[in-house]
């Protein structure tokens, strides 16, 4: 096989190595995420919570005033109790009165309503705090543990890019960006094997002329559909492919010859 073929190989199997430690770093995540997540949802819930509570001290102070204001209008309405002339004066102070008083118990019934609400409020995040608590120490241990996994995982990365980058520090600059061309945009699969005469990227038949080279292997071909880097593994597949073609040829000059 041709050497810079041999080594594009190589490069993209380091590649692909690299890249397929990339779920065991997520996976390896996974875990703590999940409890990270929770740990998130818990503190909205919270932050809600107090968000509600605030709400209900407005409410509250609300109806505070409006009794005081009811109060006050009360006092008012007894001073001028005292100083009425007429019926009708004392049937409006008396609607007057009726109507500030329907506003203090009002209030009141309000404001005893919400310190209910603002007490449930209070119990609710309340009882998130053991849970909140259990998934601080949980995300603690976790961290600690997933960062030495992650570690591991980067490290089994680092070495194998520098494998690889050893490796392109050899070859000719020429076919590494030829091939860091065609990675852009087909990744892990810019290097194939071919598979029953066709192209293991695209999938696409290949003539007789273009497998017989990659056969070879003397030779660094591109798949003329798709573009893909080609070879050929020396698999029993291939093999037996290449001698029914070879026998094939054999056959077809005998019969000419005839």
């Amino acid at each position: 096989m041709n050497k810079h073929l041999k080594e594009l190989i190589e490069v993209a199997n380091f590649d692909k190595q690299i890249d397929d430690l990339e779920p065991e770093i997520s996976q390896a995540r996974s875990k703590l995420d999940e409890q990270i997540k929770q740990q998130e949802q818990i503190l909205k819930n919270i932050e809600k919570l107090n968000r509600d509570s605030s709400s209900i001290e407005l409410e509250i102070s609300h109806h505070d005033r409006n009794i005081q204001d009811a109060s006050s209008k009360l006092e008012q309405i007894s001073k001028k109790q005292k100083e009425i002339k007429t019926e009708k004066e004392m049937r409006a102070l008396d609607v007057e009165s009726d109507i500030a008083k329907e506003n203090m118990t009002h209030s009141n019934s309000e404001i005893e309503r919400l310190e209910a609400l603002k007490k449930a409020k209070e119990e609710e995040k309340k009882a998130y705090e053991p849970k909140l608590e259990e998934l601080k120490s949980l995300i603690k241990t976790l961290e600690e543990q997933t960062q030495s996994q992650v570690q591991e995982i980067k490290k089994a990365q680092q070495e194998l890019f520098d494998k690889k980058q050893a490796l392109v520090a050899q070859m000719d600059s020429k076919i590494t960006s030829f091939y860091a061309k065609i990675r852009r945009w087909a990744g892990n699969t810019s290097v194939v094997c071919v598979f029953k005469q066709a192209c293991g990227g695209c999938f696409i038949k290949l003539n007789d002329t273009i497998y017989s080279e990659i056969l070879k292997g003397n030779d660094i071909i591109n798949c003329p559909h798709c573009g893909r880097i080609l070879y050929a593994n020396p698999s029993s597949d291939n093999t037996q492919t290449s001698s029914s073609a070879d026998e094939e040829k054999s056959q077809s000059k005998k019969k000419s010859k005839a």
